[in-house]
């Protein structure tokens, strides 16, 4: 910590440095101090090395080489320097965001994989350090090699890295001062001290460090001399060359260059996929389009692992995949493996380098990419924002409905419930349904099968007031679809949805379309249609547990006086209908007592009964003084066509006298009635005068009842309910003659009455009401 705020405060003293301490890292055998930190201008990560001139005055020298070959040594496989500053005081060098490398070693948090990966790095920067700077390292070891962010070892501990070319190297008389370098000098030089190094080959030295670094990072550390040459845990393809490497002759040992080439050959070592990948994803825009297909697959085939850094896909790949997809002709392909990789990315890296390209690719017009766009539409939704979604990747998604390829059409159509949760009300319940509703009719059978799906998926997320009229229009036309799995889809959103309907909808609109798919020709259909009816009987019969018995006013204020309203009985075997008001008992075992006087005080002889009152089996008794009054007139039936007399029949016995004291016709009073009930303004009936014309065995006068429509027809009716009233009505006529009464009252001339109701124009309501959907039709 005092270090810490002595280094800041000699560079608020000191030149200019743009960059921001932060944590110290904890690194050992260096003798740098190492810090992350950020550029104050873009705020982007960095790593900073320092160094106190004052406090470690003799390594000083180590300190200038090392901030030297940074400055003039670059390679792929260096550590990235950003900028360097130099004081009488410190040294800073600003590098790239890099981690020790013994982090993750002695964790042993690496797999195989990545261990020979990182080995095959070390050995081109080596190579490279070896044959073309013509330089010894003389420092490889597991404490001087780090991380970068895209998971790949870098090269440092540059402190003694001299060139051969040099008389006053800085290895030949500043090596011994690397801090715990004793355990990693080859035999030669601690017998000989760095001096010998001009006798030896010029890779003997590195050659030796390097089969060390290959047993530390595999057994995770280095434990001494004990373990140089040791095979334990070493791959067995890589065990003789790795013998090689740490023998005690310098001029026997396989250099850095022989030990690549031998394990990159066919099979070797070194010949892994991730190896091949990080090699070949650099020139992925120069390959052709066989050798990108080719490439990408073995990428594909990687990126399915977990033995490989994430931090490789991360940095190194996805980067060079998005320009390929947008620039360089990758296509779906190249897409779909960067929708795989981009799972490992944060959710800032997500939104400055893959949501913009994804925005761009929506604008294409290669079906091929539209597709594989809609199918990871899934990976990428959560990380899109709700303005991105609604006014960016939404207005070219919907350019998929009207595509000519049905392919696109579909996928267009399933994608809609990924997006629908970041969609506006205005934009799911206007633009997106009539889309919907056009994919609906598609000639495709599959589409119009997936539009059924997707609307009773996305059923609530339309508007509550008109949820109910959309879904029954879109379910109803389904249920007609020729196609069996679409009607069989739309009874499974039929069920799924049933909550969104109120119980008057289930009764009125959603059974009646339901009853049809019980007699289906496919069994299939008719299973599904009994399972969704059920659900919709189950909640419309506890919706009818919940109303009132009645809504009726009071029998008392609801009957005229003297009339009983009849309850049917439930359980009576072969009654199926009752009258519903008579004016008389049903029971006669009921009617107890004497029966009242009359209107005029007289009271009835016991062969009289009143005129309301049906006669007893048809049989009266005759008193012995009347005679047979034959009737003046021959009454007539009237029928839908034509009308007969009907002939009485007489018969040898003398029986029918009993009907002669009937005063009155039951059936004028049955018609009566009705004429009250229904309002009508039809004629009364004269109580002082009656007209017996037929004997139709007590049975309600039909024609009568007709009559009193008739005369009412100038009453203004409420129209049926659209659906219910027919469109036209044939005339109907009914004529019945006159008859002549036994008393001298006239005869009522004939009535013939023709009706001819006419079909009520549907209101202005039920137009709008009944309107919407027809694109659903």
């Amino acid at each position: 910590m005092d270090f810490l705020k002595s280094a800041v405060a000699s560079i608020s003293k000191g030149p200019a440095f743009p960059y921001t301490f932060g944590d110290r890292v904890d690194i050992d055998q260096s003798i740098w101090t190492l810090h992350n930190g950020t550029r104050r201008e873009d705020s982007s990560k960095c790593s900073i090395f320092s160094f106190d001139i004052n406090a470690n005055k003799s390594r000083q020298s180590l300190a200038k080489n090392a901030l030297r070959k940074f400055r003039t040594l670059r390679h792929p496989g260096i550590i990235k320097v950003l900028d360097t500053v130099e004081t009488d005081h410190l040294i800073y060098i600003a590098t790239e965001r890099i981690t020790p490398l013994n982090w993750s070693t002695r964790r042993k948090a690496l797999s195989e994989q990545s261990l020979i990966w990182g080995l095959h790095n070390v050995a081109k920067t080596l190579k490279f350090i070896n044959s073309e700077a013509s330089s010894i390292h003389g420092n490889v070891r597991a404490s001087s090699i780090y991380t970068s962010e895209s998971g790949e070892w870098k090269l440092g501990g540059l402190e003694i890295l001299s060139s051969m070319k040099e008389d006053d190297a800085v290895i030949f008389s500043q090596g011994s001062l690397i801090p715990d370098i004793g355990r990693y000098t080859p035999p030669e030089i601690a017998k000989s001290g760095w001096d010998s190094v001009r006798k030896n080959p010029l890779y003997a030295v590195d050659a030796y460090d390097y089969g060390i670094l290959v047993s530390e990072v595999f057994n995770g550390g280095f434990s001494g001399s004990d373990q140089i040459g040791s095979t334990q845990n070493i791959p067995l393809q890589m065990l003789t060359s790795y013998k090689r490497l740490t023998h005690a002759a310098p001029k026997m040992r396989l250099s850095v260059a022989h030990f690549l080439e031998q394990g990159s050959r066919s099979g070797g070592y070194f010949d892994t996929a991730l190896i091949q990948l990080s090699e070949g994803i650099d020139n992925l825009g120069l390959k052709s389009e066989t050798e990108k297909d080719e490439f990408l697959g073995e990428l594909e085939t990687v990126a399915e692992t977990d033995d490989f850094p994430e931090e490789f896909f991360r940095v190194k790949v996805l980067p060079e995949l998005l320009k390929s997809v947008e620039f360089g002709g990758g296509g779906a392909k190249s897409f779909g493996l960067v929708m795989k990789m981009a799972t490992k990315v944060s959710e800032d890296e997500y939104d400055s380098q893959i949501t913009p390209v994804i925005i761009r690719l929506f604008t294409s017009p290669d079906r091929a990419l539209r597709v594989c766009l809609l199918d990871n539409l899934p990976h990428m939704i959560d990380h899109l924002s709700q303005k991105v979604v609604s006014d960016k990747i939404f207005p070219q998604m919907v350019t998929g409905f009207g595509d000519l390829a049905p392919v696109v059409r579909e996928q267009t159509v399933k994608a809609v419930l990924v997006v629908v949760p970041k969609l506006s009300d205005r934009v799911i319940n206007g633009e997106l349904l009539r889309h919907l509703a056009k994919t609906a009719n598609d000639e495709q059978p599959g589409i119009r099968t997936n539009t059924t799906i997707c609307l009773g998926k996305m059923a609530r997320n339309l508007s509550p007031n008109s949820r109910a009229k959309v879904l029954t229009a879109a379910f109803s036309r389904a249920l007609r679809d020729p196609f069996l799995h679409a009607r069989n889809a739309a009874l499974l959103a039929l069920a799924a949805t049933s909550d969104i309907f109120s119980e008057e909808d289930c009764a009125t609109k959603m059974l009646p379309t339901l009853c049809p798919a019980l007699v289906d020709k496919e069994k299939l259909i008719r299973d599904q249609a009994n399972k969704t009816l059920n659900i919709y009987l189950e909640r419309v019969r506890k919706y009818s547990t919940t109303l009132p018995d009645t809504v009726l006013p009071p029998p008392e204020a609801a009957s005229a006086p003297n009339t009983r309203i009849s309850t049917p009985q439930p359980g009576v075997g072969g009654q199926v209908l009752g009258w519903a008001i008579s004016s008389f008992t049903n029971k006669l075992s009921t009617a107890t007592g004497d029966i009242q006087p009359n209107s005029n005080g007289a009271k009835p002889t016991p062969l009289e009964r009143p005129s309301s009152t049906p006669p007893m089996n048809g049989l009266q008794p005759r008193p012995a003084n009347s005679s047979i009054q034959s009737a003046s007139h021959v009454p007539k039936v009237a029928t839908g066509l034509r009308s007969a007399p009907i002939v009485p029949q007489v018969e040898d016995e003398d029986f029918g006298n009993g009907w002669d004291d009937i005063d009155d016709d039951p059936s004028a009073a049955w018609a009566e009635d009705l004429d009250q009930t229904s309002g009508s303004q039809g004629h009364t009936s004269n109580p002082s005068t009656s007209s017996v014309s037929y004997d139709d065995g007590g049975e309600p006068d039909f024609e009568g009842w007709l009559n009193a429509q008739a005369q009412a027809k100038t009453v203004p009716k409420k129209p049926l309910p659209k659906g219910l009233a027919k469109k036209t009505t044939p005339a109907t006529s009914a004529t019945r003659p006159a008859v002549a009464s036994r008393s001298s009252a006239p005869v009522r001339p004939a009535t013939s009455t023709t009706a001819t109701r006419a079909v009520a124009p549907p209101s202005a309501k039920e137009d709008e009401d009944e309107s919407w959907g027809d694109a659903w039709g």
